[in-house]
């Protein structure tokens, strides 16, 4: 009997049962919270290995063009946009009909500050031409005092080689220039020229600023560069639009 009293009492102290089978229901419960905790501590520590979320492409067209034509630093023709989103040209136009009408706005109230126009068989978004001066005097007042080395060098690039595109000008000086350019362009030392048919890509060549600013009348006055190379080379090599001899 006093073997019957002490088996209960063990029994009662691990949280079994004296009824048959308690003891096997409780354990396999436990069991299974531990392997439940196990599992959610495995997938805690891999978070930071797992790969990156796709992309949003169930967002509706709109939206996606939006988002692309924001960062997009030249026009976009629509069969560009169609590949990005994977969408029928004729999808991708009527949503960009939609997003022309949704920031201009109805009954003659424009909605926002910029505009998606179409320029050089692409889109692209631009300032409204009416806040061109709050554009401008922003930029002045961000502008810096003095030009930087690369500002320098990707503007000599322009003078010698236009008319030029931000690629050919990256090519020679073996960076990305898209923020210089943008620095020249905002500074008004450079600007666009035309856009190129066949690639979209924009020309841009310098400025009558730059002329005052160097106190020259025409790019003839331009310096020659290779007397001041050491090997006699011809520099950036024959530039259009500048006499023989120039570079």
């Amino acid at each position: 009997m006093t073997d019957d009293v002490h088996a209960h009492g063990a029994r009662s102290r691990a949280g079994g049962s004296a009824e048959p089978g308690g003891s096997d229901e409780i354990g396999d419960a436990r069991a299974l919270e531990l392997e439940l905790r196990a599992a959610a501590a495995d997938r805690d520590a891999g978070l930071s290995s797992e790969a990156p979320v796709a992309a949003d492409m169930n967002a509706p067209v709109d939206r996606q063009l939006e988002a692309i034509l924001m960062i997009a630093d030249q026009p976009q023709s629509l069969v560009a946009l169609a590949a990005a989103v994977g969408a029928p040209v004729p999808v991708v136009r009527q949503a960009v009909d939609r997003l022309v009408a949704d920031f201009d706005g109805v009954d003659g109230t424009v909605r926002r500050g910029f505009e998606l126009r179409e320029v050089g068989g692409g889109w692209r978004f631009y300032v409204r031409a009416e806040l061109d001066g709050v554009v401008e005097q922003f930029v002045e007042a961000q502008r810096p005092a003095r030009l930087s080395q690369a500002a320098l060098e990707t503007l000599a690039v322009v003078a010698y080689k236009q008319p030029i595109t931000r690629s050919q000008i990256a090519a020679i000086r073996a960076v990305n220039v898209d923020g210089v350019v943008r620095t020249l362009v905002a500074r008004g030392l450079i600007e666009e020229s035309f856009t190129d048919s066949e690639t979209g890509a924009i020309n841009y060549v310098t400025s009558e600023l730059l002329l005052q600013q160097l106190g020259i009348n025409s790019l003839d006055e331009l310096p020659l560069i290779s007397p001041l190379l050491e090997d006699g080379a011809d520099g950036f090599g024959q530039t259009e639009g500048i006499p023989d001899g120039r570079v």
